[in-house]
């Protein structure tokens, strides 16, 4: 336990005596540095958030923003992080708290390091001076509109609130800030390699935290141990330690396996590692699966990004994640291995009820796998209470190709409207053959809109969700008729 330390603002910390069930939040807050704050204990506020250094794809490392409040402490043990404290001091403001102030981008105080934290990860991130430019696009028509003059993605502060200030000041001074300097030891921490995960075994009391040094010897833990809770980006561990008060008696961390790290194009397929985070998936791919494109700015805040993972998404057997629908729309399988080997089951045979799949008890979900080529004609369309960092209502995902006018395959992924994600198969079935008309789709979207058994819950009534079932595919064909796509290249 003595071994067992973070690197935080440049100084070991030894972790010993922490519960295993610890936020590092609750553990930064306990050694007096309490500018991370916790306002909603969720990750939508963001008063919370510190910079992690992660690897790059280069050997290099980049300072990436993280709710701590979802974060294990014990998963960042020899990990190197940097609070709002070590940013800068009173006497020695770093340039994004000076451009805060200036701009008057602070009131009562509680949600700016958060905001300092987020924005000083954009600052730092590589290539925003090229966007800058206009030497770089990034590919998002969402993402495009909010960069400023420097180049700053407004969307990096997405996952930060602020009640009192409002956004504009706080804004302004994000489109203030300019190159980091070259002597900035920050910016120059990012040339050397990011700290690797080390094997973990903490035990206090009846709680216990592991991170095994390879996948093997995880999946002989999990074997002998099959009531270990996986974490990977740890987001929705976070919520059920925070919020329902779950203490799981074994954590085990598996985020930094290689193996589940994998991102690679092949002819026939794309593999995806379950414990990649969205945000590097989203990086990594540029925009090579449109679906995907269009569902990452909606898919909760660029901080949740920043830790959540597919494999998570998937694991947790949620009806109403985001990913689902859109790799149901893909046709997706799923790796799922144990210390037994590996086997692929097709994503719309994985899930088989409430919160439950048939992914065994001694087994971890790998990677997921994209086959190639892909559809020509996709859309995910999200129905929430907020246009962003909220949960969906209803989420729907179209994969769909259009020949000579007709349509000859389709695939469409449905979120929010059973007790399971799901695919749309007698709307499938409704459309394959028929010709691309309004005739068609209106046809088709009544029986969209008889898909699934949806309820009513605080966040929509099953009459809502039929109806945004019934109207989706509408909104589909009038983008495709502007777009021209109904007739094949």
């Amino acid at each position: 336990m003595d071994d067992i330390a973070v690197n935080v603002n440049g100084k070991s910390r030894p972790l010993a005596g922490a519960p295993a069930h610890t936020t590092a939040l609750d553990w930064l807050r306990s050694t007096g540095l309490s500018g991370a704050k916790e306002g909603c204990a969720e990750g939508e506020c963001g008063a919370c958030a510190v910079m992690l250094a992660t690897p790059t794809p280069e050997g290099g490392s980049a300072w990436t923003p993280v709710n701590s409040c979802l974060v294990p402490v014990y998963a960042l043990n020899g990990q190197e992080i940097v609070t709002a404290e070590g940013l800068g001091s009173p006497g020695a403001l770093h340039p994004v708290q000076e451009k805060l102030a200036e701009a008057g981008g602070s009131q009562c105080g509680y949600c700016t390091p958060g905001f300092v934290c987020s924005m000083a990860g954009e600052y730092y991130r590589d290539g925003r001076e090229a966007v800058a430019e206009g030497a770089v696009d990034d590919g998002c028509p969402v993402h495009d509109a909010e960069h400023g003059p420097n180049g700053f993605d407004l969307h990096a502060l997405s996952g930060n609130l602020c009640r009192c200030t409002g956004y504009r000041p706080i804004r302004d001074a994000a489109y203030a800030l300019g190159a980091p300097e070259s002597d900035d030891p920050l910016q120059q921490r990012l040339g050397a390699p990011a700290p690797i995960p080390v094997a973990t075994a903490a035990t206090v009391d009846d709680s216990r935290f592991i991170r095994r040094a390879s996948l093997d010897e995880t999946l002989r833990l999990l074997r002998d141990e099959p009531d270990a809770l996986l974490v990977a980006g740890s987001t929705d561990w976070g919520v059920e330690v925070n919020i329902r008060g779950s203490r799981a008696p074994l954590v085990v961390a598996i985020e930094h396996h290689e193996e589940l790290r994998t991102l690679v194009v092949g002819d026939d397929e794309i593999e995806i590692g379950a414990a990649l985070a969205l945000s590097e998936i989203e990086s990594r791919l540029g925009g090579a699966v449109p679906l995907l494109a269009q569902l990452f700015p909606q898919f909760a805040s660029r901080l949740i990004r920043n830790r959540g993972t597919i494999g998570g998404n998937l694991g947790t057997g949620s009806p109403i994640g985001d990913t689902p629908p859109a790799l149901l729309a893909l046709g997706a399988r799923v790796v799922l291995a144990s210390a037994d080997g590996e086997r692929e089951v097709d994503l719309a045979e994985y899930f088989t009820g409430y919160r439950q799949s048939v992914r065994r008890a001694d087994e971890l979900i790998r990677a997921i796998r994209i086959p190639l080529p892909l559809a020509k004609v996709t859309s995910f369309q999200k129905i929430a209470k907020r246009r962003f960092d909220d949960i969906s209502s209803v989420a729907v995902a179209f994969a769909l190709d259009i020949e000579g006018g007709s349509v000859v395959a389709a695939k469409i992924g449905l979120g929010g409207v059973a007790a399971t994600p799901l695919r749309a198969r007698a709307t499938e079935e409704a459309l394959v053959g028929q010709p691309w008309t309004i005739a068609t789709v209106r046809a088709a979207s009544e029986v969209l809109g008889s898909e699934g058994t949806p309820m009513s819950d605080h966040r929509a009534s099953s009459e809502y969700r039929a109806l945004m079932l019934n109207t989706a595919l509408l909104k589909l064909y009038s983008t495709t008729v502007l777009d021209n796509k109904e007739v094949s290249a």
